[in-house]
Formats: structure tokens, sequence, C-alpha cells
């Protein structure tokens, strides 16, 4: 009974672990590939930019006007590269913490609290939900939507 019970712990625990060292290497590239997009921002590179996203990419933020009312503003990841480009180097600094990231075969979500800061003031913070895709050339971002406040930045 005992050399099968070390037999089943040999010929399980392997597999457990190399699950677990699998997505955290998964988790991993998909950080990866959230972090090449605040690079090329700090760099005010827009061809860099403009490859961390698949085709079609969606990027939207929740705004508010002076009345309170809730809306979405989709904006083109064209015109958010041409206009990062246009920008000094290290001007645009977003600083990001990972709260979750989950992954689900080639879907990733990961949800990204950050401080923004425009040449080196800080402009506003919130939080980005990232969707991303693993296409043939890795992990790329597919949708953006975020929230942006002046109030209780840190």
């Amino acid at each position: 009974m005992r050399l099968l019970t070390c037999l089943t712990l040999f010929l399980v625990l392997p597999l457990f672990f190399g699950t677990a060292n699998a997505q955290t290497t998964t988790t991993d590239s998909v950080k990866a590939a959230v972090n090449s997009l605040f690079s090329a921002m700090m760099h005010a590179d827009s061809v860099a930019l403009m490859t961390c996203f698949a085709p079609g990419a969606t990027l939207q933020t929740v705004v508010k006007d002076k009345q309170g009312t809730v809306s979405v503003r989709t904006e083109a990841i064209s015109g958010f590269a041409s206009s990062i480009g246009q920008l000094p180097k290290d001007a645009a600094d977003e600083r990001i913490t990972f709260d979750v990231v989950k992954v689900d075969g080639d879907l990733a979500i990961a949800w990204t609290p950050y401080n923004f800061y425009f040449q080196q003031q800080l402009l506003h913070c919130g939080v980005n939900s990232f969707q991303l895709v693993r296409l043939a050339e890795g992990w790329k971002i597919q949708y953006i939507i975020d929230t942006r406040r002046k109030n209780g930045c840190q």
C-alpha cells in the first residue's frame, strides 16, 4: 500500500507542478505583452505601440461629463499611436500594477490599476481592463477599457 501511494505521488506531483509552471510562464508572457505597451508609450514609439495590438483592436475610456452622466469614448488605435509618437521621450509614464491576470487557452484578461504621469506630474489614475488574444506572433491586446479620475490618486 505504501508503495502504491509513493508511486502515485511520484507520477501525479510532477504533472501538478508542470501545470503550475506552465501557467506562471503564460501569465508572465501576458504581463510582458501589456508592459510592452507602456514601454512603447514611455519611448514615444508609435511603431512599437501598434505592434502591441491585434488587428481590429478597440480602445475605450469610461468618461463622466460635468452633469455626472457616464458614457464610453472610443479612440482609434492609430490615432492613439500617432499622438504618443508626437510626445517627447519619457513624457508619458503610466505606472501599473497587475491586480488580476487570468488565462484560458488563447484568451487572457489583465486588470491593472495605474497612475499616469505626464512629464513627471501625476495627471490622473484609474484602472485598465485588458483583453488579450494569443496570435501566431504572441499575445496581442484586443481590447482596453479604462477609467480615469483626478481625485484619490496616490
